[in-house]
């Protein structure tokens, strides 16, 4: 992941080199998904430049959706209706531009704005739509489980 930013860096000159994995790449860059991974990760095979790709695994910026592996059910199950909503929004638009790109805690993963071919933001819907809450990046709050 740092030497994606670091690469970029060298080609595009978006970051000063020497930047840190939590610096922002403004993009826009082109990408399309390959995998929803579950309700706010994505795996996409991005375009930082002119005939370079990568794949990489996405972290929408600003939710956390449910788990799909937590052991509550009803927590799976809301995991499960946030996917099939972001595996359905994308079906009418597999590509998507990455913007306010950065590293995120996890190795091998980014955090960025996600926004489909139609302007709409990803991360936006699923809030709206209840199936998501805001995440900031810090600790999660404990869930707890309604049902078992």
């Amino acid at each position: 992941m740092f030497k994606m930013l670091l690469t970029l860096c060298a080609i595009t000159a978006t970051l000063p080199c020497g930047a840190q994995a939590r610096d922002e790449i403004a993009g826009p860059v082109t990408a399309e998904i390959l995998r929803v991974v579950d309700g706010d990760t994505i795996l996409v095979q991005a375009r930082p430049w002119p005939q370079q790709t990568m794949e990489v695994y996405v972290r929408i910026r600003g939710i956390d959706a449910p788990e799909i592996h937590s052991r509550c059910s009803s927590i799976r199950a809301g995991g499960e209706e946030a996917q099939h909503a972001l595996e359905d929004m994308i079906t009418a638009s597999p590509k998507v531009q990455l913007t306010r790109i950065s590293g995120d805690k996890y190795f091998g993963r980014i955090v960025a704005d996600v926004t489909l071919s139609d302007g709409r933001s990803i991360g936006n819907d699923l809030l709206l739509s209840g199936l998501a809450r805001p995440y900031d990046g810090g600790r999660k709050p404990r869930e707890i489980c309604d049902a078992e």
